[in-house]
């Protein structure tokens, strides 16, 4: 077997804010959908209308197929190693999707590399429990899904929690999130490391778990705060930079796209009036900007790596 090149295994961005240090950890950046398969209102003159910085960078006009990153953030305090997102995960069998399917990728090695091993962290947070953002809480040890980080609280929403578990009779399932609770949460709770959560919740007095609604139901942003900086890891409120200059752009996994275009307007509204770092899970290089108003939408002003 080939090792892994370094190149694939050092983190791709990395860098302090106040008194932290946040490091992205990638599980997956390529071809994602295609325009209208994300976006089924998106029409070929928005990628003309902005083709100066949209293309090649996040979409390729040659397949129709957007560019896109899946990744989790880690946060470094002077107190505590937090993992924010965690990605699709290894041998997890997701059919309805093959890019999730039965992967094996050194996402741990990455995570390794930005200065933390599992038994390091300390908290583990999620905005929504969609399988690209779970994957991680476990892996397979023995044939049995075991959580990954086995000295950390990992934090579930309640609202969130309750909309997925699958033991409730009163359960809706979704065909994209099927064997998702199975092999990524429910292990954790039968662990004993699940802590379930509402609004409001503050870790290590920076972080702060914010509702955004529409996504899913219990779908959250998460607020930084770190010695006088700012930052929003803003999950899937915003999927794609196209969202930027056309917000009202909705993704076909939203459960509620009326209530996610009300959140992603309220969310990105403050974030231009703030200059809050916005870290999304899902934008491709240079993964991370803040923004300003522009006409009816926003424009981006990219973090250097």
């Amino acid at each position: 077997m080939n090792a892994t090149p370094a190149s694939a295994i050092l983190p791709s961005l990395s860098f302090r804010l106040g008194d932290v240090s946040i490091a992205r950890i990638e599980d997956y950046q390529g071809p994602g959908l295609s325009s209208t398969g994300m976006f089924p209102a998106c029409r070929p003159d928005m990628w003309l209308s902005h083709a100066s910085w949209l293309v090649p960078h996040f979409y390729d006009p040659a397949t129709d197929r957007l560019r896109t990153s899946i990744h989790s953030w880690l946060v470094t305090t002077p107190r505590h190693k937090i993992l924010i997102d965690c990605c699709i995960g290894n041998g997890k069998h997701r059919p309805s999707d093959p890019r999730f399917h039965m992967r094996n990728e050194p996402w741990l090695e990455r995570l390794a590399a930005a200065g933390a091993h599992p038994d390091e962290i300390d908290f583990v947070m999620c905005t929504h429990f969609h399988a690209d953002h779970v994957g991680w809480h476990t892996r397979r040890v023995d044939g049995r899904w075991v959580p990954t980080f086995r000295n950390a609280r990992y934090l579930f929403k309640r609202q969130e929690f309750d909309r997925w578990d699958e033991r409730r009779a009163d359960h809706v399932p979704r065909e994209s999130q099927r064997f998702v609770f199975a092999d990524s949460v429910l292990p954790v709770v039968e662990a004993g490391q699940a802590v379930l959560i509402d609004d409001g919740h503050v870790v290590d007095d920076r972080l702060t778990v914010e509702p955004a609604p529409g996504h899913t139901a219990g779908n959250a942003v998460i607020r930084l705060r770190a010695a006088g900086e700012r930052a929003l890891f803003s999950g899937d409120v915003i999927h794609h930079p196209v969202q930027l200059p056309y917000p009202e752009l909705c993704s076909v996994f939203d459960d509620d796209p009326a209530l996610a275009l009300a959140t992603r307007r309220r969310v990105l509204d403050a974030a231009a009036a703030s200059g809050d770092l916005l870290l999304p899970t899902h934008f491709a290089a240079p993964f991370c900007c803040r923004i300003e108003g522009a006409g009816q939408g926003y424009r981006p002003r990219w973090r250097a790596a």
